[in-house]
């Protein structure tokens, strides 16, 4: 196998033998022949948009599919191997109706029989085999394509799940994954795709926060519980919002409270949800930490969506997946029917009494935020604030992401700090204070909220008519995995410069790469925060 999509891949470099998330060579070569096989699913497409034929269960196929082979979602080769199954009879099914001709390479793969010729065709079109660029440079922009496209591709999932699409979307990851096997392509033509997916998933991200903010309303600012209740419990990680909403329907008047974990935390911000009287409070912190935290609660666990790890022994029969995840030998559930969840929920202790754990507040997405803009606006003009940071992205387990809690610690009185995704764990619960009413901490949402801040910035600007680039603002980031790649892409397209990305730079980024990077964008790696600090603010 070898696997560097994630940041903490092994030594810096890549996985060889079993990934740092915990998959196993047998499950990465089927992500890697899932991947080929949606390539040809895509060449296909192409070919028959060209012939006016668009087929939306292909669409929203390919887009589940790659959300499967994310980092810390999909660890099941049985799923595996049905999802390269259905690829094929899709492609076929689309082929036809198109009345194309005969195709080859990715466009006319036929998937072995068993289990073990399926991962016998993985190891043979991975990342390094000649199904890319021999260029390493080429090869480099497209492995950021394509963990680029994964991402975009789990936005836009979420977002069709909520019936918010646009053709566009899949139309650029289908031409994308086309060109992986088109030699002709050359250096430019790579860096072109490369940032279009950056303008593709602003659209998607866009999209995404249709259907949140139209479905479930725009998030105000909400005072959420870390303690407990006492009486049965759930507890809900992941980010899909349809889940965490059906789940409350189904467990409503059963005297059973609802709990969120990771990037489930913003969600109590949301009118349409927390409209829900046993929708209580938030358990634990970010993915990292799921299986300490996940062992200690006292009722079954559903995951939505990324990131799960290999679960315990001691909650391996009270956790469940649903969605693009799965896990061997754990409970699937389908059609969002939770009453495996619930009898196990009833048959549980839950929690034996209240808990006082304090609160922290969530709820300051771009309607908020630019609710109170005017205030924003009069406090920098009067010196009160000087310069605002968004601190964000994903959280992990290197040590070194402590330095994200010290920056925020260190950041001055008069200054703002605007975080989204589960990096804000890091300091989620640190008390701030406030500038003139105007809280110096605020919590933008999830990753899938990074819309919000976009929109925050580029309203700001045109406030102050000035470019994003001339606000007082600067992106201190950290990523882990791939809707972290999409979302430094969509900045990139923005033309968005000096931003800080740690606490490792990509693996699959060549020094080549990277130094057009810095020539263009003048990104860098974080250093300390006493250094970075300085450097911002003087």
């Amino acid at each position: 196998m070898f696997c560097y999509q994630c940041e903490q891949t092994a030594n810096g470099k890549g996985c060889t033998k079993m990934g740092v998330c915990g998959k196993t060579a047998d499950v990465a070569a089927l992500q890697d022949l899932m991947i080929y096989a949606v390539r040809g699913l895509s060449e296909v497409a192409v070919e028959a948009r060209k012939a006016g034929v668009v087929d939306p269960e292909v669409n929203r196929f390919t887009v589940n599919a790659l959300f499967s082979t994310l980092t810390n979602v999909d660890f099941d080769p049985a799923r595996f191997q049905v999802l390269i199954g259905r690829c094929v009879e899709l492609r076929e099914q689309l082929r036809n109706k198109a009345k194309l001709g005969t195709f080859d390479g990715a466009a006319a793969f036929q998937p072995a029989k068993d289990p073990n010729g399926l991962v016998d065709q993985g190891t043979k079109v991975g990342l390094m085999s000649d199904t890319f660029s021999a260029d390493e440079n080429i090869r480099s922009l497209q492995h950021t394509t394509l963990y680029g496209i994964k991402g975009v591709a789990a936005y836009a999932d979420h977002a069709q799940i909520l019936g918010q699409e646009d053709d566009r979307v899949y139309a650029y990851i289908h031409e994308a994954l086309t060109a992986m096997g088109n030699k002709s392509l050359g250096l430019n033509d790579w860096v072109g795709l490369t940032l279009k997916c950056g303008e593709i998933n602003i659209r998607t991200m866009e999209l995404l926060d249709a259907g949140n903010t139209g479905t479930y309303g725009h998030p105000v600012p909400t005072a959420v519980p870390l303690g407990a209740k006492k009486g049965k419990a759930i507890l809900v990680s992941g980010h899909d919002l349809k889940d965490l909403e059906e789940l409350l329907k189904q467990t409503e008047g059963k005297d059973i409270y609802v709990y969120t974990h990771g990037e489930m935390l913003p969600t109590h911000g949301y009118p349409g949800l927390k409209k829900y009287k046993h929708f209580y409070g938030h358990y634990g912190t970010a993915w990292q930490n799921q299986a300490k935290e996940f062992a200690a609660f006292p009722g079954p666990i559903v995951m939505t969506t990324n990131c799960i790890q290999k679960p315990r022994e001691s909650y391996q029969n009270s956790i469940y997946t649903m969605g693009p995840v799965g896990w061997p030998g754990v409970v699937h559930l389908k059609d969002r029917d939770f009453s495996p969840v619930i009898k196990k929920a009833l048959e549980m202790p839950g929690f034996t009494e209240d808990k006082e754990g304090g609160s922290v507040m969530v709820g300051f997405g771009r309607n908020a935020v630019l609710g109170v803009a005017p205030a924003v606006i009069d406090a920098v003009k009067a010196g009160k604030i000087r310069h605002f940071f968004l601190v964000g992205g994903c959280d992990g387990a290197k040590a070194s992401r402590n330095y994200y809690t010290e920056f925020v610690e260190k950041v001055p009185k008069d200054c703002v700090v605007l975080t989204l995704a589960c990096g804000k764990f890091k300091f989620f619960d640190k008390e701030l204070g406030n500038i003139g009413g105007i809280p110096r901490l605020l919590d933008v949402g999830q990753c899938n909220d990074a819309y919000s801040a976009v929109k925050i910035a580029m309203a700001l600007a045109d406030a102050f008519k000035i470019g994003v680039n001339d606000l007082p603002l600067s992106m201190i980031l950290s990523w882990y995995e791939q809707k972290a790649a999409a979302i430094l892409l969509s900045l990139l397209y923005l033309g968005i410069k000096d931003i800080r990305l740690g606490p490792s730079l990509p693996a699959f980024i060549t020094p080549a790469v990277l130094d057009v990077l810095v020539k263009n964008f003048n990104i860098m790696p974080i250093t300390t925060p006493d250094q970075d600090l300085k450097a911002i603010l003087g």
